[in-house]
């Protein structure tokens, strides 16, 4: 806690940059098993262009964005598959639905790389490292792909760390030792700087990112363009101020959590879905939005999934209103044991919280569930997140 009289030190930005290992390749060789350790890639078999190469094929050369034809004389054994992009759609979605689980602040870069803003999320779960980990582990098990993961203090370094990492991998950069980790790297390892941009630094005598930090700015700006010559010479720092944006498309606040183990007790479901159900209301709360729309995911242990949904008469953002609504979905499907991996709730039809006069019955207290939500998360925001727990939840951890 700062001293008496002191402003609060401003919390420290950390960034993650998820980017899915040879995606397409990666989506075609989890349903074709066999093509694991043969040179792949998905796009045109002779003619038109590669739009994802497995390692295998990589080791020949092949990447993405070349012409099948050159791809075909690098690697003439090589396999190569027509693109689904309906099913690439699906697993992104899926993807995002994983990181949600995690910060709300997701931003979608691509099909299959995505931003995160997980400075609020460490507390939580004690190293930004640790929730790297445990989204790759998500990501593989709930889509039978990996991921890369690079964690910085803004885009730029984030992006570059999961560069790095890989495949399969994750690479952590500290704000103080991100000169170190950028400077010796080659100046088109930078990101932002293209194949053109590369061979006018070299005309320049410019080859790591070192000698390009320590170019003149000026120099930058008569070679480059006023504005290209200063960004170039801010990136070559490290140094980049754009904010991870999350760009709602169908506006709506969610949560997902799989169980360690498929589980088939109800209990058990509905303990997981309270702990969902808290997670949802507290962040519709913070983004001060109500909801109407409720609708409830289960992912089964065969990897299906089923979802059923509910309106209710008037938008709301408190917890029980919400686990209520999930509970009458779950009783609803009658699923009679069936053994269940993963749970979701998901609010849609938001509203903005000011925009709703909300009408008290006659018969309600004074002060009622809303209160104790919003006093509940002034207390975690304080001391952290298990600070004030549902006493159920207490005793589901505690197992």
């Amino acid at each position: 806690m700062s001293p008496p009289n002191q402003p609060s030190r401003p919390r420290e930005r950390v960034v993650m940059h998820i980017d899915m290992d040879a995606f397409y390749a990666s989506v075609e060789q989890r349903r074709r098993p066999d093509l694991a350790s043969v040179p792949m890639w998905v796009g045109g078999a002779e003619r038109g262009v590669v739009l994802s190469a497995n390692y295998a094929a990589r080791a020949y050369g092949v990447s993405g964005g070349m012409s099948s034809t050159r791809a075909r004389r690098l690697c003439p054994m090589a396999v190569s598959l027509p693109p689904d992009f309906d099913t690439y759609t699906q697993v992104s979605r899926g993807i995002v639905a994983v990181l949600q689980s995690v910060t709300p602040a997701v931003e979608s870069a691509s099909i299959d790389e995505a931003y995160l803003d997980v400075s609020g999320a460490i507390r939580q779960w004690g190293s930004v490292s640790a929730i790297g980990e445990h989204l790759r582990a998500l990501v593989h098990d709930e889509q039978g792909i990996t991921c890369s993961v690079g964690i910085g203090p803004n885009k730029l370094v984030a992006k570059m760390a999961s560069n790095a990492a890989k495949p399969d991998g994750l690479v952590e950069v500290p704000a103080a030792q991100v000169v170190a980790f950028l400077h010796p790297q080659p100046v088109e390892h930078l990101v932002g700087v293209g194949q053109s941009t590369t061979a006018a630094l070299h005309r320049l005598g410019v080859y790591t990112i070192a000698e390009l930090a320590y170019l003149p700015r000026t120099t930058l700006q008569r070679a480059f363009g006023p504005r290209q010559g200063a960004l170039l010479s801010e990136l070559a720092w490290g140094r980049d101020a754009a904010r991870v944006v999350a760009r709602p498309g169908e506006r709506g606040v969610g949560c997902q959590e799989t169980f360690a183990r498929d589980t088939d007790d109800p209990a058990t479901v509905r303990a997981e879905l309270l702990r969902v159900a808290v997670t949802v209301g507290g962040r519709m709360r913070a983004a001060r939005v109500l909801g109407r729309s409720v609708t409830l995911n289960l992912r089964f242990s065969d990897f299906t999934t089923l979802s059923s949904a509910m309106t209710l008469p008037t938008p709301t953002d408190i917890t029980d209103d919400l686990y209520d609504a999930a509970l009458s979905l779950y009783a609803r499907l009658h699923l009679q044991r069936a053994r269940i991996r993963r749970v979701g709730i998901r609010v849609e039809g938001l509203v903005d919280r000011n925009a709703v006069a909300l009408q008290p019955a006659l018969d309600e207290p004074e002060r009622g569930w809303r209160d104790a939500d919003q006093a509940t998360d002034q207390v975690i925001r304080r001391f952290g997140p298990h600070a004030v727990q549902r006493a159920v939840l207490t005793r589901q951890r505690r197992a």
